[in-house]
């Protein structure tokens, strides 16, 4: 993959449409946190009920599901030779938007 291609509009879909800019090209960590906020903002709901209702065990493994889905998609996306930061970006961003298409 080209470096110019990489971590672009084309490549990086970020769950709010709104945030992302109106060309292809190179968009920072925080517009992918901004842009994956809805997401971050429930499972951070739901590890908290979680912790409420059980203990600080059942958040621990939903986050180590979590950081586990996103090394899975890391690896992947470096395989078909995406760059580290793409890899990275796009592993992020495709978890957390993957995680509530099933609401």
């Amino acid at each position: 993959m080209r470096p110019e291609h990489c971590v672009t509009r084309n490549h990086i879909e970020v769950f709010h449409n709104r945030v992302l800019p109106s060309s292809p090209q190179r968009i920072r960590f925080r517009t992918l946190v901004y842009g994956s906020m809805l997401p971050l903002l429930v499972w951070a709901g739901i590890a908290g009920f979680l912790c409420y209702v059980f203990n600080p065990i059942a958040p621990m493994v939903l986050c180590g599901l979590f950081v586990t889905l996103i090394a899975l998609g890391f690896a992947l996306r470096r395989r078909r030779k995406h760059s580290v930061r793409c890899s990275f970006y796009g592993a992020l961003g495709a978890v957390l938007a993957g995680s509530l298409d099933g609401f």
